[in-house]
């Protein structure tokens, strides 16, 4: 959902085909920003901002007490079915909807508290105590869920607090007369049981270590870059007229080094798989569950308790701080534009909430700026320049002044020529402008525009309040139509940005069953950002760095040595280990607008045409690898065997259809047939696929999960093995990917109570996770806690193993 939905791409490519030639060519031929958003604003017609509209109003996104009592009942059954999970995420939507001080609101607070209570989460079960009171939980059901409260306060260890509260419910429960007697006798009971918990208990127990806290710590850079800010000492800004702003090594970097640590400038969240637009009351309340039920969407904290926004049912956020943070930055402007933005997409959202967080830095430079673009400065080329001295003049470096040779700054740098995270550098990023299509401009030109026309209709004053500036807030507010005009080419400036220089803020998230031993997981894109310092590395299909994620802050770690003035690479995507050389290229030229270059890719370029080995085929006679074009022939002199690649590319579906049946088998819980199946398409690979190719791995890797779920250690051990051959292959034997795959085997010599084996390997995963998260990883600490339990455990005799 990066772009607008595709009902609205539709219409406006249909409008832009039926454009007169001449404006067609205008559009496509302006030169600058400012005109490109000022030929497209004028072709937006009423008739387009209602379909618009129509589509806007198929996100629910604002308040409905209907559906407040919708979700706490739908809730109220997977709390009886004991899915607290469930419950608790289907509680929070409640809340969502609810009119803050309402009995709505509190009732759904107060049961997604009992969820928390069954998941263990007493801090948090507490703080939703906490917020159904101050909403105006009923007097008549206060009693039940104050033992909550004492009960949470006894488990972690806050024992004066836990006698106070149950001092009061027992003046509270002596003050009711006309509580039946079988409920007076089981409150008596349970405050009995309560406090002889307090007399026993005698230390305070800490059971929330500030992990977040922890890892922030161990994410700390040793040395600051003097000339960039989030970076490390030992890399450095260099530009070239063709390479552009790029990062270097000033010193020899050693693998795992931290490099850089940016907290991103802007971030929105990816609001995942949205509801259908609903034509009836049956779609109407959705119950599956998004990223934006489960992440804060400001800092992107994972948490089952939200805090809604007051205004609306779509911003939720992990604390009422974060709640009042982003109302205060962009927010109190965004909340009535919820179903828009969503319809326009995270781009156009991430272009508005970039000028908006600008008016918080020095607006008069950036009103400046913003004029300069609308001038025509810094946007076409003047006749008079060469290419080369234009590239010099957009890089900085030295030029003739007076006579004098002059250092210009590099874009982005402040006066000091230090280059910082804020407005000055994302307003820097290059938009690319004679890259676009013309039909891409045309679409985010008037996306943006219908945005500023709401923003017009919600008074657009409100972008010029609470600024930090030297003038007066009249002196620099200029007519309406003049501000919306130039916060208007902005938006369009970032919105063309994004394809190029937007982050993806990712994740790692477990998949499958809670009861599974093993522990599968996928990298899944949480939000969409923009990092200034992140976005000065270039390219490779190889990189030296890794990059993760903790909230909105990005780190970037070297994944292998560094030689001291060797560039510091980051993977924009297509990677050498998940397509070839020609995908790759394709793909990198269509969204990034270059030919890569890079040591990969020459290297492939060179090779014979031989696919890669995980995607290789196999002689069915004698095992040894097929090579060819449209017919393949075995590789070994002493075969005749041809077959032709269209008769193997059918083998190789059937076969991933049957591997996905029996993936699907396992995830139902149905682990004969899966395994039955399993290796029927093991059996099948054999006869004429690589022992190393992608589907190996993955029939291999399933049926370690499913000889795990029996018990049977030995065999998923096996299994697991031969599947880790195959990542090793593709990926590399240092990669994050043969990191998570031993972590996966650290579990199951763990399991079957394989000592010697399961150190040697969580000693693996360890070395090879540490280089690309730090020790704050989530698989690390699950790596020392198993380590720490097989040296604690006493000598056993010697006995059979996995």
């Amino acid at each position: 959902m990066d772009l607008p939905v595709d009902e609205w791409k539709s219409y406006l490519f249909q409008k832009w085909s039926l454009l007169p030639k001449s404006i067609q060519i205008t559009i496509s031929t302006a030169e600058t920003l400012s005109d490109i958003f000022l030929h497209s604003s004028l072709l937006l017609q009423s008739e387009d901002e209602m379909f618009l509209k129509r589509l806007s109003r198929g996100y629910l996104v604002g308040k409905d007490p209907k559906a407040s009592l919708f979700y706490r009942e739908e809730g109220n059954k997977k709390f009886q079915e004991k899915d607290y999970v469930g419950a608790t995420v289907l509680y929070s939507k409640g809340v969502s909807h609810s009119r803050p001080n309402t009995e709505d609101i509190a009732l759904c607070y107060a049961n997604r508290s009992a969820a928390l209570f069954h998941l263990g989460q007493y801090e948090t079960c507490l703080k939703d105590i906490i917020r159904a009171q101050t909403h105006g939980y009923p007097e008549r059901l206060q009693p039940k869920m104050m033992l909550r409260k004492a009960e949470c306060l006894v488990t972690l260890g806050r024992l004066q607090e836990a006698s106070q509260t149950i001092n009061d419910l027992e003046i509270n429960l002596t003050a009711q007369p006309t509580l039946a007697a079988s409920q007076f006798q089981i409150q008596q009971r349970t405050l009995s049981r309560l406090k002889m918990k307090v007399q026993e208990k005698e230390t305070l127990t800490e059971t929330f270590p500030a992990a977040l806290t922890k890892a922030f710590e161990d994410m700390d850079l040793r040395e600051e870059n003097e000339q960039i800010s989030s970076a490390s000492s030992s890399v450095s800004l260099c530009t070239h007229p063709l390479k552009g702003r790029y990062l270097i090594a000033t010193k020899d970097i050693l693998p795992g080094e931290l490099l850089v640590k940016e907290d991103a400038f802007v971030s929105v969240l990816n609001p995942g798989e949205m509801p259908p637009l609903h034509h009836g009351l049956e779609s109407k309340w959705d119950t599956r569950v998004t990223n934006g039920d489960l992440y804060c969407h400001r800092c992107l904290k994972h948490t089952l308790a939200m805090v809604p926004c007051d205004g609306c049912s779509y911003a939720k956020y992990c604390s009422q701080d974060c709640m009042q943070q982003a109302w205060d930055l962009y927010h109190s402007i965004e909340c009535s534009l919820g179903g828009l933005l969503l319809t326009l997409g995270v781009f156009c959202h991430v272009a508005l909430r970039s000028t908006l967080l600008a008016r918080f830095e020095n607006i008069d430079k950036v009103v400046k700026k913003l004029r300069d673009e609308i001038s025509n400065k810094d946007i076409c080329l003047p006749e008079s320049k060469t290419l080369g001295q234009t590239f010099r003049d957009d890089l900085g470096g030295e030029c003739e002044e007076n006579g004098k040779r002059v250092e210009t700054p590099i874009p982005g740098c402040d006066i000091n020529g230090k280059y910082r995270n804020n407005y000055n550098a994302v307003f820097n990023l290059l938009p690319h402008i004679g890259n676009h299509s013309p039909e891409h401009k045309f679409l985010c030109a008037l996306s943006v525009s219908a945005l500023c026309r709401q923003l017009e209709a919600a008074s657009l004053q409100t972008l010029t309040t609470g600024l930090k500036s030297s003038q007066p807030k009249a002196a620099m507010a200029p007519a309406l139509c003049q501000e919306l005009h130039t916060w208007g080419v902005a938006m369009l400036k970032h919105m063309l940005q994004l394809q190029c220089n937007a982050q993806a803020i990712t994740t790692i998230q477990q998949t499958g069953s809670k009861e599974n031993v093993i522990t599968n997981s996928r990298q899944v894109c949480l939000a969409t950002g923009i990092f200034p310092v992140v976005s000065l590395l270039n390219h490779s299909c190889s990189p030296n760095t890794s990059v993760s994620f903790i909230s909105t802050v990005a780190t970037i770690r070297a994944s292998e040595q560094i030689g001291k003035g060797q560039e510091i690479l980051h993977c924009y995507g297509p990677h050498k280990s998940r397509m070839g050389v020609a995908e790759r290229q394709q793909k990198l030229r269509s969204q990034y607008f270059f030919d890569c270059n890079c040591t990969a890719c020459q290297n492939e370029k060179h090779r014979p045409a031989a696919g890669p080995r995980w995607e290789a085929f196999c002689c069915s006679r004698c095992r040894a690898l097929l090579q060819g074009e449209d017919v393949l022939s075995c590789d070994s002199a002493s075969c005749t065997e041809a077959v032709s690649r269209g008769h193997l590319a059918s083998q190789l579906q059937d076969l991933q259809q049957q591997v996905a049946m029996a993936q699907k088998l396992l995830r139902n819980g149905k682990l004969e047939r899966a395994i039955q199946l399993l290796l029927g398409c093991q059996h099948d690979a054999e006869s004429f696929l690589s022992a190393e190719h992608s589907v190996v791995g993955a029939i291999e890797d399933a049926l370690a999960q499913a000889y795990a779920a029996l018990g049977d250690w030995q065999k998923s051990a096996t299994h697991l093995q031969r599947s880790l051959q195959v990542v090793e292959v593709r990926h590399g034997p240092s990669s994050v990917e043969m990191g998570h795959e031993l972590f996966k085997l650290a579990q199951i010599f763990f399991n079957g109570f394989a000592i010697p084996e399961a150190l040697n390997t969580i000693q693996k995963a360890e070395k090879v996770l540490l280089v690309h998260y730090g020790a704050w990883n989530d698989e690390i600490q699950e790596l020392q806690k198993m380590k720490s339990y097989l040296l604690d455990l006493p000598p056993i005799p010697a006995g059979p193993s996995v």
